[in-house]
């Protein structure tokens, strides 16, 4: 405790045998069609958020704390009209309307708690090791600045299914997937997520962490940050949220030569 705030100092992860990145143990499930790890991920994250919610929780403050989750939502998506030049920026445009439409869901009082989240959940954060699979990385998103602590269950769960939607287009990309079979390994493997995460959540007796309202406007917003975070530090990595925009938006993914 510095200055009346917590300050974080240290991160430590103990030594897993045989760990492997999300990045490279789940495009291999997206490559070969498997979906049976999403029903362990579910559960493991559940026991997150169980666990999580056993911090001191914020309760909801009504509309003024959904007004500022909405206006950072649309700011986000007015950041990655800015930033996203050329066909994708001029496609991306043309779908800003229907993306401002689904965030507005945000604009509406949050009545689910809000617990002490990872902040930054993707596969990337999920190494799998020699006796199941483990989260790392506690540090939050590099791209939400103003955000507190403490939010709603389904930002972690938006950032994890949009990342499944990712690891499908890298397995288009780089394992040369048909675009198809990606799109449909992404959404079974979402739905059995979801599935153990909602049965696994009721087990412990707290249903009420999860507002599937806020799913889809989260998973909007998640993308327009992938497209800012593309932009700032990693160009190449553009291809990913813009396949899967064109996937929900009535745009079969391209698949492109690499360089």
């Amino acid at each position: 405790m510095l200055g009346g705030r917590e300050h974080l100092l240290a991160l430590i992860t103990g030594y897993l045998p045989e760990a492997r990145d999300g990045w490279e143990w789940c495009v291999d499930e997206a490559a070969t069609g498997s979906t049976a790890f999403a029903t362990e991920l579910g559960r493991l994250t559940a026991d997150l958020h169980l666990a999580l919610s056993t911090f001191p929780i914020t309760s909801t403050t009504g509309g003024a704390a959904s007004g500022s989750t909405a206006a950072r939502a649309y700011e986000a998506l007015a950041e990655a009209l800015a930033l996203t030049g050329g066909d994708d920026g001029e496609w991306l445009a043309t779908r800003a309307d229907t993306m401002r439409q689904e965030l507005k869901a945000l604009e509406k009082p949050i009545a689910t708690p809000r617990i002490r989240i990872h902040g930054d959940l993707h596969v990337g954060q999920i190494l799998q090791w020699r006796d199941g699979y483990a989260v790392i990385d506690f540090d939050g998103n590099p791209t939400v600045t103003g955000a507190g602590l403490h939010q709603p269950a389904a930002r972690d769960i938006a950032q994890l299914t949009t990342s499944l939607d990712h690891v499908a287009q890298v397995a288009i990309r780089r394992r040369s997937t048909p675009p198809a079979d990606a799109t449909r390994w992404a959404a079974t493997a979402r739905d059995a997520f979801l599935s153990a995460y909602r049965s696994r959540l009721a087990d412990g007796n707290r249903p009420d962490l999860l507002d599937e309202t806020l799913l889809r406007p989260f998973e909007v917003e998640q993308e327009c940050r992938e497209l800012i975070y593309a932009a700032r530090h990693l160009p190449r990595w553009r291809y990913a949220p813009m396949g899967v925009l064109r996937t929900w938006y009535g745009e079969e993914p391209r698949k492109e030569n690499i360089a």
